[in-house]
């Protein structure tokens, strides 16, 4: 997956990587690309959890969204398998988003 394709990459260093950014359509999840947000978080979370780092820039990246305006207010959060067939974000890191107050069930 090319970083053209998706808004934003959290390396494990709690760095936020811009990939076609804010203004641009991504190519991340058929059918949702123009109402949403792609984050990736770079690693495989299948079997190991996301660290802090992530976790933290994550947030605040949504949290950046918001001030400018750009995310509502009442952001949800899913996971790229609640929408289409596919290991992402993987087991681990979907099991930790589900923790965080945007968490939405249902897409």
């Amino acid at each position: 997956m090319t970083s053209d394709i998706l808004k934003f990459l959290i390396g494990g260093d709690g760095n936020i990587y811009e990939g076609c950014g804010w203004y641009r359509e991504g190519a991340h999840t058929y059918g949702y690309n123009k109402k949403s947000l792609g984050i990736a978080f770079i690693g495989n979370f299948q079997e190991k959890v996301a660290n802090s780092k992530m976790l933290d820039a994550a947030h605040k990246l949504i949290l950046c969204g918001k001030s400018m305006g750009i995310l509502r207010e009442n952001v949800r959060v899913i996971g790229a398998n609640q929408v289409k067939s596919t290991a992402s974000p993987g087991f681990e890191l979907y099991g930790q988003i589900q923790d965080w107050p945007e968490w939405a069930s249902k897409p």
